[in-house]
């Protein structure tokens, strides 16, 4: 199918929610993959109008991320933030230097970026757990939670933190980490 044949088919106008403040109902915002078979409010059994979606390659926490996740905690009201990455991503079936030397090669020069490729989504989860709990710009009291998505069967299973790693931060920056009650629900 052609894009305009897609554009077509579009509403126009366009389905509105209305009445449907900025500032998310459930106070969450979720950083997942922009895989197009995630279905992120569903996944987590939201409705539009409840939480923040942030998407990207792999759901990477870049400084992008980062950037997105402090709006909306400071000025539209979230404190909790599931991250989410899934089996069968596109990130774990290339390298970050092929991917490199693919565009350097194409364009004439490499990326100022890396891609951010995993070959465990598990340990990605954790690693971006890491990076957003010791970010300055995120509110101390974030609640901060990891999940990874099996496309195959529909789990969503939750990824611990390292209590090691938890104990270490907590010790180096002087402040307990945030962390969300263990009975597995975040908080509103």
């Amino acid at each position: 199918m052609s894009l305009d044949e897609m554009l077509s088919r579009r509403p126009n106008p366009a389905g509105v929610v209305r009445n449907l403040d900025a500032r998310p109902i459930e106070k969450v915002a979720i950083v997942t993959c922009m895989d197009a078979r995630i279905a992120a409010f569903s996944v987590f059994g939201l409705r539009i109008g409840d939480a923040h979606i942030i998407r990207n390659a792999g759901a990477a926490v870049t400084n992008d991320v980062i950037r997105s996740l402090a709006i909306s905690q400071r000025k539209l009201g979230t404190r909790n933030i599931l991250l989410m990455a899934h089996t069968g991503c596109g990130m774990l079936s290339f390298t970050d230097d092929e991917f490199i030397a693919e565009l350097a090669q194409d364009t004439g020069q490499p990326p100022t970026w890396r891609p951010g490729t995993f070959s465990d989504p598990v340990q990605h989860v954790r690693h971006g757990m890491e990076m957003l709990r010791t970010s300055p710009f995120l509110h101390p009291d974030t609640n901060i939670r990891g999940y990874v998505f099996n496309l195959e069967t529909g789990a969503v299973d939750e990824v611990t933190e390292d209590e090691a790693v938890l104990a270490a931060a907590a010790q180096t920056s002087g402040k307990a980490p945030a962390k969300a009650a263990a009975n597995g629900a975040a908080d509103k």
